[in-house]
């Protein structure tokens, strides 16, 4: 049975509502691991020097941001801790707004809010008030260490909270060569334009997610089967000793490495930092600043198949 990421409340107004928040997706990404073709050995990275090729222990790596080509500050552990927002179980809603005011580009990633027992009744109101209004609740959410922007909106039966992308994460349309002006700017002719519309008709139909499947995961699902089975593909790996839990991919990203070194050390509440988000980097300046060579790719988990973070 699915565990929740946390159990708190949905508060808007001075109403509180006792939930949980629970994953709204299901991953059906396949993961490979990369082999030498040669005798079928697990490819490693190397966590490297890049000027004397040495490897680097763990305890002398530290997190940097390229602020200019070439030139990093340092960032300690107590930089990225005033940065993450205090840790509360709670669904803030600040604001009501009709659903269509939102652009889909906003729409990240989904979680379902569940009642706890003996608070259906405070869920159904907001779900039906939220319905008949045709408007959705913007609130804040921490999960886990960072504070994400979201909308809660009804769904049949369910509440459903949606992580939304702030402005800057958004790329502007007008930043790329875009056909401007009327159709005739172009000499698309009315008919043109009836008869496309007659096509569209003709190829309309109902929205139902249940006729679209992921064919090519399926296809490659059944190579696999079928090389599997002939077992002239397969290859049997052992594992080495355990590798350092920090171990990363060859892809070096700035934010994963934050947020691994966040979910990695205890938790310590600090101060809020203020809702507004570009606030942060002048609280976490570090005192040090290096201007060094870019680093090397890391090495990769030896007990994990090489895959990249998802930020």
């Amino acid at each position: 049975m699915a565990r929740p990421i946390w159990t708190g409340t949905l508060s808007f107004g001075l109403l509180n509502v006792p939930v949980s928040l629970m994953s709204g997706e299901r991953r059906t990404d396949l993961h490979f691991r990369m082999l030498d073709s040669r005798d079928r050995k697990p490819v490693r990275y190397e966590r490297v020097n890049a000027d004397t090729g040495e490897e680097v222990p763990w305890k002398d790596v530290v997190k940097a941001y390229e602020y200019d080509k070439g030139s990093y500050v340092v960032l300690e552990e107590a930089d990225i801790k005033a940065a993450a927002p205090e840790s509360h179980e709670t669904v803030e809603v600040e604001t009501f707004v009709d659903a269509a005011e939102i652009d889909p580009r906003y729409y990240e990633k989904p979680y379902v809010l569940v009642p706890a027992k003996k608070a259906e009744k405070g869920y159904v109101l907001l779900r039906e008030t939220l319905r008949a209004s045709n408007r959705v609740g913007i609130a804040r959410v921490v999960i886990r260490t960072r504070e994400y922007l979201s909308a809660v909106l009804p769904q049949g039966d369910a509440l459903i909270l949606m992580l939304l992308r702030y402005p800057q994460e958004l790329v502007d349309p007008a930043d790329y060569a875009l056909p401007e002006g009327k159709p005739s700017d172009y000499r698309v002719t009315a008919r043109e334009l009836q008869m496309a519309e007659q096509l569209i008709d003709s190829m309309s139909g109902k929205w139902k997610a249940g006729d679209y499947r992921d064919e090519f995961r399926e296809r490659l699902h059944a190579i696999i089967r079928k090389r599997v089975k002939s077992k002239g593909g397969t290859a049997k790996i052992e594992e080495d000793a355990e590798a350092p839990e920090e171990a990363t991919t060859n892809v070096v990203d700035f934010m994963a490495l934050l947020q691994q070194s966040l979910d990695a050390k205890k938790r310590t509440p600090a101060k809020k930092a203020g809702k507004a988000a570009n606030s942060t980097a002048g609280k976490s300046t570090s005192k040090t600043a290096a201007k060094t060579t870019r680093r090397a790719p890391a090495k990769k988990a030896r007990k994990a198949p090489a895959k990249r973070k998802a930020g």
